[in-house]
């Protein structure tokens, strides 16, 4: 089998609304619990297991175990690959508004 490209791996993980929103919300905490995350996610505490199971797959959190409690913090370096991929098409779109800029100044000057 194939391995997934790093990219492959936190597109999918971000693609699901619920995970996306548990990534934010560990994002924002220096860290939290399982437990605090289910009070807010809507989903159950086994939902929301599986969620952080993909989500540290893929390198975006990172768990710190203290007794019976797992602490989950955000990993920012597990965006590098989608902040990679997102700037190669800034550059791509930026060269392409500069040719329809300089194609409307030729045609409109």
């Amino acid at each position: 089998m194939i391995a997934a490209a790093p990219i492959d791996s936190v597109m999918r993980a971000l693609a699901d609304p619920t995970r996306r929103a548990v990534f934010e919300r560990i994002a924002r905490s220096d860290e939290i619990t399982v437990a605090e995350l289910t009070r807010h996610a809507g989903v159950s505490q086994g939902a929301v297991s599986q969620h952080l199971k993909s989500l540290k797959t893929a390198g975006l959190v990172a768990e710190r175990p203290e007794g019976r409690n797992v602490y989950y913090r955000a990993q920012p370096d597990g965006l590098t690959p989608l902040v990679d991929w997102m700037s190669h098409y800034g550059v791509f779109w930026r060269d392409r508004f500069a040719d329809l800029r300089n194609l409307l100044q030729e045609i409109d000057p």
